[in-house]
């Protein structure tokens, strides 16, 4: 419990990094979105209840985490999309890093065996001014909350 007059504050939701095992250094991206957890429901139900179900925890379901970033020439995301185009599966570890206001990390999400499904080039036209903006999603089969 927080002491009194002591201030927490949310942190700010454009501070983050992700790290990926086997790729090199952290990636910036501008967006992360889609990283969640979720959960079927049995309902149950005993021919002498009356009206009413009991509803169990069934299958856990992971979210795909999509990442959008200005476009460089570092084509190491693209390759490890095109693997998976070619039939090889290259299932990799990694986090979401939050940082604090003074660029420390402050919390990380890790998931796991994640995989590649959709790669989308940027959106091109000769009357934007915008950054070259380009998308991956990634499966994956876990993905839990740890102490920074």
């Amino acid at each position: 419990m927080a002491q009194t007059g002591t201030r927490v504050d949310p942190f700010a939701a454009f501070n983050f990094t992700l790290d990926i095992d086997g790729l090199a250094g952290s990636h910036g991206f501008s967006e992360c979105s889609g990283a969640n957890t979720e959960q079927d429901v049995i309902e149950y139900r005993e021919g002498n209840m009356d009206f009413s179900v009991i509803k169990l925890p069934g299958l856990k379901k992971f979210g795909d985490i999509t990442l959008k970033r200005g476009f460089t020439t570092n084509r190491e995301l693209w390759e490890w999309r095109r693997t998976v185009l070619e039939g090889t599966v290259v299932r990799r570890t990694g986090h979401i890093v939050l940082n604090d206001e003074a660029g420390k990390p402050a919390l990380r999400w890790k998931f796991t065996n994640a995989w590649p499904k959709q790669y989308s080039a940027p959106q091109l036209t000769g009357t934007a001014t915008e950054v070259a903006v380009e998308e991956l999603v990634l499966v994956v089969e876990s993905f839990e909350l740890e102490a920074a």
